[in-house]
């Protein structure tokens, strides 16, 4: 079978994100190719604060905007399509940009590291132990500094 990974990036923003959702679809491409993935299926959606909050609240049970929230599709392993479907990725584009400034680097690099996040909570890396956060940070960062995204 042939590979071919499939992952579509929707802007459900008044925001105008023509240009940094190209530059996402380029460093996505890199990710997928990096980490050997075949036959993937999964969505990145940028959304605005209210809805990343009430998605946070339902699904999470906190009363808060995010920054990016992940719904992996994966858990039931025993289904085999030819293809793994992997979830959706939920990127609060207000969130990104709030912490671009902050963090003292550009939107492309909030952007992609929120997105590399996401995929690899789709992929079952967690932080909720320090071991596992320190293994999935690592990953996060040799793929940004790969594609030559800094801070």
């Amino acid at each position: 079978m042939e590979n071919k990974n499939t992952f579509e990036i929707f802007n459900e923003t008044s925001c105008d994100l023509e240009e940094e959702m190209k530059q996402l679809r380029e460093f996505i491409d890199f990710v997928l190719k990096e980490e050997k993935l075949e036959n993937v299926e999964f969505n990145i959606i940028f959304i605005d604060n209210p809805r990343i909050h009430e998605m946070n609240l339902t699904y999470r049970g906190v009363d808060r905007p995010t920054d990016v929230i992940s719904f992996a599709l994966e858990d039931n392993k025993t289904i085999d399509l030819g293809i793994r479907l992997l979830g959706d990725i939920y990127i609060s584009i207000d969130k990104a940009k709030e912490q671009a400034v902050s963090y003292g680097h550009s939107l492309k690099r909030e952007i992609s590291f929120l997105a590399v996040h996401g995929l690899l909570h789709l992929l079952g890396y967690d932080h909720m132990t320090e071991e596992e956060e320190k293994v999935m940070f690592t990953k996060q960062e040799e793929l940004l500094q790969k594609f030559q995204i800094t801070r």
